[in-house]
């Protein structure tokens, strides 16, 4: 099959992926017994699965809708994986349709305002992106983080506007993203990402629920499938399927700044990750050392990671362990025997501090001529 007709193919599918994804209409506050189709438990997550994959049926080997993260409910738990799940569908069938766009055409206009143009369609897509300016780049993930904090926010500007969408992990339909009204009436017009004319407004339910479902599987196939192109194109022969048409690309996918810059100990991004991973260490021993002393004084009792204050308040501590990295070393290293641990993670720290003040004294000491 030729490339060209492989990508009208491919486009064509992803075209209906995406008017599927049409189906969430904005809406106001609802409770999870009320919003449409919240599969917010486990037991609607079974219905949901028959519906989707009645050959698969309900699938869920490690059991994460058992879990409770954060120590939420169940319920949060189920909305958050569900939510995720439909985001990654759709930023997975965008990321499709522009591999295959991106594969035979680009934008004719300038990329920047010195008159760029944009990488030429005869790189693969994944070197277009490497040959994109950083400060383009910046400026797409600043966007997709501001996208990000709006759907936190529900589209709530704020604690006393009403208008807006519970939290995913507190009842509101997974996948529904909130409206940008409050924004336009507070700020300046902004276009909603669903139906910004009005055309489904009164799609009938049974219909739109029919959507949702198709949704959720177009999206499942398209993180399959956007997956397999960056393989194919990565490892030779990785996707026998695409072997014909696959585009060889000698970056690394999983580096998308590789480019650019580098987190590797000679270099500035790299020194600058390395003090901070000290100053982390270093403030992290500083903490622990507090809180020994609180529980020497009968301010805290600790145990397993919760900690009950003197006024009954309990105090839960997520955070991974601060001396993580000087754990990891001693386990692994043959000091283990002949040095207890605390020793050990002195000098390890010692060292690190070492390591990054030569590195950093090197990069920025002035050149003789």
């Amino acid at each position: 099959m030729k490339f060209s007709s492989l990508i009208h193919l491919l486009s064509a599918a992803n075209v209906v992926a995406f008017a599927s994804a049409f189906a969430f209409a904005p809406g106001t506050r609802s409770s999870i017994s009320s919003s449409l189709n919240s599969y917010n438990t486990k037991a609607d997550l079974e219905v949901l699965a028959e519906k989707s994959n009645p050959f698969l049926g309900y699938f869920d080997p490690i059991g994460l809708a058992d879990q409770e993260f954060w120590n939420q409910s169940q319920e949060a738990t189920i909305g958050f994986l569900r939510h995720s799940e439909i985001k990654h569908g759709r930023v997975a069938m965008a990321a499709f349709v522009g591999y295959c766009v991106q594969s035979s055409s680009t934008f004719p206009w300038p990329q920047t305002l010195a008159g760029d143009l944009h990488p030429a369609a005869s790189l693969s897509p994944e070197a277009q992106w490497d040959a994109t300016p950083l400060s383009a780049k910046f400026q797409i993930i600043l966007v997709i983080g501001l996208l990000e904090i709006w759907d936190e926010l529900g589209g709530n500007l704020g604690e006393d506007n009403g208008d807006g969408l519970d939290h995913y992990m507190k009842g509101r339909q997974p996948g529904k993203y909130p409206t940008f009204d409050q924004f336009t009436n507070s700020v300046h017009f902004v276009p909603n990402l669903y139906d910004p004319f009005g055309l489904w407004k009164n799609m009938k339910d049974k219909t739109r629920e029919r959507r949702l479902v198709a949704e959720i599987n177009n999206g499942r196939l398209a993180m399959i499938g956007i997956f397999s192109v960056l393989a194919a194109d990565s490892v030779a022969g990785s996707v026998p399927l695409l072997a014909d048409t696959a585009r060889s690309y000698d970056g690394d996918i999983m580096a998308p700044f590789g480019s650019d810059f580098s987190l590797e100990s000679n270099t500035v991004v790299g020194i600058i990750s390395t003090i901070g991973a000290t100053a982390s260490l270093v403030a992290g021993n500083k903490s622990a050392k507090r809180q020994e002393e609180k529980e020497e004084e009968g301010l805290v009792v600790s145990a397993g990671g919760a900690s009950v204050t003197s006024a009954g308040e309990v105090e839960v501590d997520l955070s991974i362990p601060y001396d993580a990295p000087a754990r990891l070393a001693y386990e692994a290293s043959d000091d283990n025997k002949s040095l207890d641990y605390d020793e050990f993670k002195l000098n390890f720290e010692a060292e690190a501090v070492k390591v990054a003040s030569e590195k950093w004294a090197k990069m920025f000491s002035p050149v003789k001529a």
